[in-house]
Order: C-alpha cells, then sequence, then structure tokens
C-alpha cells in the first residue's frame, strides 16, 4: 500500500517542473535546465526492452543507439522482490571493465518521468553522469542509475534475465555481450 501510494506521489510530482525541483531538493539533489532541453540516458538492465522502456515506463525516446560505458561493470548485487529470488542490474566502478546497453535520447521532462519509474531520487538509484560512446566510438555525455549495493552478487529472476537478454538483442548489442548475459546464472 505505502509503495502504491509512493509511485502515485512520485508520478503527480513529475507531470510538474516547479514541484520537481523541490522534491529533488528535499533529497540535496537539483533539477537542471530547462523541460524539453534533451538528453541522452544509458539503459544497461530491463530498460533495454522496449516493452519495459516504452511500454511500461512510458517512455517515447526521440532517437536511440548502442553505447558502452568504460570503467564499470554489470552487477547484480541489489536485493529485488522477493528477497533472495531476484537481484536487479547495478553498475559498480571497475577500471577494466565495459558495460554495454542502449542509449536513449529523451528530454528533461521525459528523464524527471523515468525517474519517478525508477524511484529517484530515493533510497537506492540516483543519477550518475558518464562519458559513453556509441557502436561508431562517437562520444556521448549520457545520465545512467546506480546504487550503493550489496557486496557479494545476487542471481538476478529468469524473468528479468530474459529482459535483459531480449533488450541485448533486439537493438543489436555486440554478440559478446549477449554471450555475457546468456551466461549469467539466474535464480532458481
Amino acid at each position: 500500500m505505502i509503495l502504491r501510494m509512493d509511485r502515485v506521489l512520485r508520478r503527480a510530482i513529475a507531470r510538474s517542473w516547479a514541484l520537481s525541483r523541490l522534491w529533488y531538493r528535499l533529497f540535496g539533489f537539483r533539477v537542471v535546465g530547462r523541460p524539453g532541453d534533451e538528453v541522452w540516458y544509458f539503459a544497461y538492465g530491463a530498460n533495454m526492452h522496449n516493452r519495459v522502456f516504452q511500454e511500461r515506463r512510458g517512455m517515447r525516446p526521440l532517437e536511440w543507439r548502442v553505447g558502452r560505458v568504460v570503467g564499470y561493470r554489470l552487477r547484480f548485487n541489489l536485493d529485488g522482490r522477493p528477497v533472495g529470488k531476484a537481484a536487479p542490474a547495478n553498475l559498480s566502478p571497475d577500471p577494466a571493465a565495459a558495460v554495454w546497453g542502449v542509449l536513449y535520447r529523451i528530454t528533461r521532462t521525459a528523464l524527471l518521468h523515468l525517474d519517478s519509474t525508477e524511484g529517484v531520487p530515493g533510497w537506492r538509484y540516483r543519477h550518475l553522469w558518464v562519458e559513453a560512446a556509441d557502436i561508431e566510438g562517437r562520444p556521448v555525455q549520457a545520465v545512467t542509475y546506480i546504487a550503493g549495493g550489496n557486496e557479494k552478487d545476487g542471481k538476478p529472476s529468469l524473468r528479468y534475465l530474459t529482459l535483459l537478454r531480449e533488450g541485448a538483442r533486439a537493438h543489436g548489442l555486440p554478440e559478446g555481450y549477449i554471450r555475457f548475459l546468456d551466461h549469467v546464472p539466474h535464480a532458481e
């Protein structure tokens, strides 16, 4: 019941630029730019899947590209629901690693809406600005989500992992990265 009320409140706030500015300030963050300004968002988890990003989250990207962020690795070190049976994706600093995903060009208003569906600002994810590169090697400044995770990785649910794998295939991520995702063990 409380989680549902939190989601309703977040979505209502996200519809107002002025309320969003106040809401973020309560958490010690700032909303910068103007509502129509465009930003790149780097998706590395379930948001790579069109059904999740466009249908469930209601996002309408202006453009998308395959992208990569160097200096981070993909981890499944967050507690999902049900606890012990799911572990959502997260990023962890690692200078020797890289994470592939999808770069979506969206407006700042759309980012506020996406934040509201991800619980940002709040107790888990927060923004992380990264230097990404698209598949052609062109640099792209992008925002993504990161959370303080557990020391040990858990196992994602098969349903969640299938979203990552299908999203990666649908967007044409490199075959080696898809093989990596195919070998991630899932919770039973």
